[in-house]
C-alpha cells in the first residue's frame, strides 16, 4: 500500500469486522494511518490484539473487542462499547466472512453451509442493524461491506459462499434506499482474489489479479472518504472482469 494521508480520516471512528487477519486487518491499519480511531473486532482475542498492537506501535488509536457477527447480542456489545470508547461511530466495515461449505452441494454439510449463510449474510444484517442508530445519532456516515466476485459469476463447489455474498448484495442495495434520507451511505467492495488464510490451496483463475490484503485498501480509504450523502447502493469491484 502507498502512502496514506494522516488526515484524510482525522476524527472520525471507525468499526471493523473481521479485523483479526486479511482485508480485514488491513483496512484497520489502513484507517489508523489516515487518522480514524478504529475498533477492531473478531472471535478470536489473539488475532485482533495483535493488530490493535500494531496500530498503537505505528501512533493510531485502536480497540480490541470479541464479538462473533452471527450472535446479535454481542454485535449489539460491540457498537455500545466503541460509542462509550471514542463517542460516536462515523464507518462500519462488514468483512467478517467464512467459507465453510466448500464443496458440491450433494457433497456439503447442511451444518456448514447453514454457517456460511448466518456469518456472511444474517452476521451482516446483525452488523448493519446494531450500528444504524449510533450512524443516524452522528448524522450519517457510512456503511461497508466486503462483497465478492462469487455472486456474480458461478462455479462449482462455491454455493453456500456465492448464495451468501448474493443476498449481502441485496441488503447492501435494500439499506441504501431505506437509509438515503439519514444521510448513511451503503456500498459494497469486491476483492477479487486476494491471498488470506480463507483462499489457501484453491485454484486460481490465471487471467485474474491476485492482490495481497493491502491492495484492497486504496478502494476502502476513497470509499470511507467521500461525502455522506455520496454513491450509495454501488458495486465497487477489483476483479479485472465481471
Amino acid at each position: 500500500m502507498s502512502h496514506v494521508d494522516p488526515e484524510l480520516l482525522k476524527g472520525k471512528v471507525a468499526v471493523v469486522t473481521g479485523a483479526g487477519r486479511g482485508i480485514g486487518r488491513a483496512i484497520a491499519l489502513a484507517f489508523a494511518s489516515a487518522g480514524t480511531a478504529v475498533v477492531c473486532c473478531a472471535r478470536r482475542e489473539a488475532d485482533i490484539r495483535e493488530t490493535v498492537d500494531l496500530i498503537q506501535a505505528a501512533g493510531g488509536r485502536a480497540l480490541a473487542h470479541v464479538a462473533d457477527v452471527a450472535d446479535y447480542a454481542s454485535v449489539s456489545d460491540l457498537f455500545q462499547r466503541s460509542d462509550e470508547a471514542f463517542g460516536g461511530i462515523d464507518i462500519v466495515v462488514g468483512c467478517a466472512g467464512v467459507a465453510s461449505a466448500m464443496g458440491k452441494v450433494t457433497d456439503t454439510d447442511p451444518a456448514h453451509w447453514r454457517k456460511s449463510i448466518e456469518v456472511n449474510l444474517i452476521g451482516a444484517y446483525h452488523t448493519a442493524h446494531a450500528a444504524i442508530p449510533y450512524l443516524r445519532r452522528r448524522g450519517g456516515g457510512k456503511i461497508l461491506m466486503i462483497g465478492s466476485g462469487h455472486r456474480k459469476r458461478a462455479t462449482g463447489g462455491t454455493s453456500a459462499y456465492a448464495c451468501s455474498k448474493s443476498g449481502l448484495w441485496t441488503l447492501v442495495e435494500s439499506l441504501a434506499v431505506e437509509l438515503q434520507e439519514d444521510n448513511i451511505s451503503v456500498n459494497e467492495l469486491i476483492p477479487g482474489p486476494v491471498r488470506t488464510d480463507m483462499t489457501s490451496g484453491r485454484a486460481m483463475m490465471p487471467e485474474e489479479w491476485y492482490k495481497e490484503p493491502g491492495d484492497v485498501t486504496p478502494l476502502a480509504l476513497f470509499l470511507a472518504s467521500l461525502p455522506d450523502r455520496g454513491p450509495s447502493a454501488q458495486s465497487y469491484s477489483l476483479m479485472r472482469r465481471a
